[in-house]
């Protein structure tokens, strides 16, 4: 059994991930508000990553960082603050978490990070300037942090397109724009949690204990296709 930390492991993706890894591993889910669930393996720490100190937690295999944003502007609308709130969020909280579980985690079995980028860090999109900059942001922490902890932890990414979650439900708020979204990419479709938990699954996995500095696009073609 492994001990995985998972940050914001409530929602979305995160809840994804935490709901597969909880018959067989011990999971302890740090976010805001607790998971709809209880289980023997679940522990929860009420804490806000940006404001709060994080909880000690002794024995760390895998450290999952899911907050994310989605927060789409023409550059005009796009304040000072929006840039420094989606990097706080996207950035500075998985470094703050990365520095206070890297300790044990070296300690850990087959250690590991992911973190979370978006295919927009790759694929110029309008009104993504402050997301994308957070993201490419995450992409080179990756890249350097591989390098330096090579023979220690690993560490990638999953860049994904756009997901059905409560976070994206402005953007899939009916069945035409959803419909929109699946022309829109050449594979046609969109992503599931489930679908970007079983990635998350493989990263921290013995299958992938030669990948590291990786970041995988799951994009159903848009940023690899041009059809």
């Amino acid at each position: 059994m492994k001990n995985i930390v998972i940050i914001g492991g409530s929602k979305g993706i995160g809840s994804a991930i935490l709901l597969q890894q909880l018959e067989k591993n011990m999971v302890y889910n740090i976010s805001r508000n607790a998971p709809d669930i209880t289980h023997p393996n679940l522990k929860h720490f009420s804490v806000d990553v940006l404001q709060d100190s994080l909880p000690d937690i002794e024995t760390v295999d895998t450290l999952i960082y899911c907050p994310g944003s989605i927060n789409l502007k023409p550059i005009g609308s796009l304040s000072i603050d929006d840039f420094r709130n989606d990097f706080e969020i996207n950035v500075i909280g998985a470094v703050k978490a990365i520095q206070k579980y890297l300790p044990v985690l070296k300690k850990g079995t087959n250690p590991s990070i992911v973190l979370f980028s978006t295919v927009a860090a790759k694929l110029g999109m309008p009104f993504h300037a402050s997301i994308a900059t957070a993201k490419a942001g995450i992409e080179g922490l990756v890249k350097s942090l591989g390098a330096e902890l090579a023979s220690v932890v690993r560490i990638n990414a999953i860049a994904p397109t756009i997901t059905e979650t409560s976070l994206s439900a402005g953007i899939l708020r009916n069945d035409r724009m959803k419909e929109n979204m699946v022309e829109r990419h050449p594979m046609k479709g969109y992503l599931k949690p489930e679908e970007v938990a079983n990635m998350a699954n493989f990263l921290i996995s013995e299958n992938a204990k030669s990948i590291s500095g990786q970041i995988f696009e799951m994009d159903y073609g848009i940023v690899t296709f041009k059809i």
